[in-house]
C-alpha cells in the first residue's frame, strides 16, 4: 500500500505573531489629541517597560497617584470596572498651571 504525502500544514500557533512582533497601537500625540479625549495611565506617564514612548508628566505613576491623593493633579474618571482615565483637558490646564512665568 503507497502513502503519498500530503500538502504541508503549518501549526495554526506558527502563524500567530509573537507578542513582541506584533505592532503597538497607534496612539496620537498627547498635542493631537482633542480636550474631549480620555488618556490613560499610560500614556502619562514615563514607564520603565517603555523607555522609548514619550510621555507628557515628567513623574513616575506612584507619583501620579500620590498627587491625585492631595490634590495636586486632577482626578481621574472611572469609565468601566477596570479603565481608568484623565480628561485632556484637564491634565493640559493643569500642565498650564505648572508653566512658572518668569
Amino acid at each position: 500500500m503507497s502513502h503519498k504525502p500530503t500538502a504541508k500544514h503549518t501549526p495554526v500557533a506558527a502563524t500567530i505573531p509573537a507578542q513582541s512582533q506584533r505592532p503597538a497601537a497607534a496612539i496620537p500625540s498627547f498635542d493631537a489629541l482633542p480636550d474631549s479625549a480620555f488618556i490613560r495611565e499610560s500614556h502619562l506617564v514615563q514607564s520603565p517597560k517603555r523607555p522609548d514612548r514619550a510621555a507628557p508628566l515628567p513623574f513616575s505613576a506612584p507619583t501620579l497617584w500620590r498627587k491625585v491623593k492631595n490634590q495636586t493633579f486632577p482626578a481621574p474618571v472611572k469609565l468601566s470596572e477596570r479603565i481608568t482615565a484623565w480628561k485632556v483637558a484637564d491634565v493640559r490646564a493643569w500642565i498650564k498651571a505648572q508653566t512658572v512665568v518668569g
